[in-house]
């Protein structure tokens, strides 16, 4: 037996003032992380009076097509904008349950399928509220929501077990390089950190240039979509014949990459040898220096580095200008006391975002086996 979703949950059609907002309460598709991830703060508020409102407990999915599969479970009341479907359980209806039931990819795939417009589409609201959901009395619904729940609380732990390190991490260089510099080391630029390194894009209309498994590729697109610290791959890789006919090279594991354009700064550290497009200037570390100092020096400095960038379109941080920017060159002792604290977080972070990868491969892969009832929970006590 099948409902239509429309049987288990409703839109919320409320409205709240903007002034009763921040940017903690205020969601729209730009700060709505995909896959699942959750939210960030928002950059700015609307400039309207009201904007649509949501509740505790609420699911909240993006309805523009470019940013399908952002989903966020709402944790307090606040406001979001208008390309922000709410949706909000009947009677009957267990929150998570519901949630799990938008979060399924099947479910983005009948949104994107029976989506309206063309150069913006967006999901039909009554098309969405026709998409079949299997029928579970309550009990196995909050059975299904808990086991999923375990699954995402334990990501959601290790995401703030990285953040800790991160932080702790970030303070210990402030305090050693910026509180407490030493006037007696001397001013160099970023090429005396490490070899500054741009990129290159193999002809996209070559698609022997392509490969599901070949040299690792990264985009500024990749960055934005896995927040990850550490990447070994982004969604396409690039074959040795497309790496041969391209300027892109290859970079050793502790690469710190960064985004030159479209945005400047993502900033990640390559988890294994990788390339890029040309949309960066990364920087290979000398081995005196370290990655972890590299790491935070670009992420300390990326005001300085952004007040370089230059362009009309869009701005861009050339490579002479990366490799002429001004940084501090610390004495090796120093530098060695910060890697040495360094790398026991940087192992346990990769190794935890290993972790995460892993948890959410099992939780999309065990979501529709128990939404289509292959997997039986009627007997699983919990």
């Amino acid at each position: 037996m099948k409902y239509k979703l429309g049987d288990i949950c409703s839109y919320r059609k409320g409205k709240i003032d903007v002034a009763c907002l921040n940017n903690s309460t205020y969601i729209s598709t730009e700060n709505m992380l995909p896959n699942k991830s959750g939210i960030t703060e928002a950059a700015s508020l609307p400039s309207v009076q009201f904007t649509q409102e949501y509740k505790k407990g609420d699911v909240l999915v993006s309805n523009i097509r470019p940013y399908f599969k952002k989903i966020w479970r709402a944790n307090c009341d606040g406001g979001c904008s208008n390309d922000v479907l709410v949706f909000q359980a009947n009677e009957g209806t267990d929150e998570g349950f519901l949630y799990y039931v938008l979060a399924n990819d099947e479910f983005f795939a009948y949104s994107m399928a029976t989506s309206k417009g063309t150069k913006m589409p967006r999901g039909d609201k009554f098309s969405i509220m026709q998409y079949e959901v299997p029928c579970f009395d309550l009990e196995a619904q909050r059975k299904i929501a808990s086991i999923m729940e375990a699954i995402d609380k334990k990501i959601e732990l290790n995401n703030a077990i990285n953040n800790n390190l991160e932080q702790q991490a970030y303070a210990y260089f402030v305090k050693l390089f910026v509180e407490n510099a030493d006037p007696a080391w001397r001013i160099g630029t970023i090429s005396d950190l490490g070899t500054v390194v741009g990129g290159g894009t193999p002809s996209k209309s070559n698609p022997a240039y392509y490969a599901e498994q070949g040299i690792a590729w990264i985009t500024p697109k990749d960055l934005s979509v896995d927040k990850s610290k550490f990447i070994g791959h982004g969604e396409n890789d690039i074959s040795e014949l497309g790496y041969r006919n391209s300027s892109a090279t290859v970079m050793p594991a502790g690469t710190v990459l960064f985004s030159s354009r479209a945005p400047v700064g993502y900033t990640a550290i390559a988890r294994n040898e990788v390339t890029t497009n040309q949309g960066f200037k990364s920087v290979v570390p000398h081995a005196e220096i370290g990655t972890p100092f590299v790491y935070y020096f670009l992420l300390h400095n990326l005001p300085l580095i952004e007040s370089k960038a230059s362009g009309s379109t869009f701005k861009e941080v050339s490579g002479s200008v990366m490799k002429s920017v001004e940084a501090l060159i610390p004495d090796s002792t120093t530098l060695a006391k910060f890697n040495e604290l360094c790398q026991p977080l940087f192992e346990m972070q990769e190794k935890l975002e290993q972790e995460n990868r892993r948890l959410a491969t099992l939780r999309d892969s065990l979501l529709p086996r128990l939404m289509s009832g292959e997997l039986d929970v009627s007997d699983i006590d919990l």
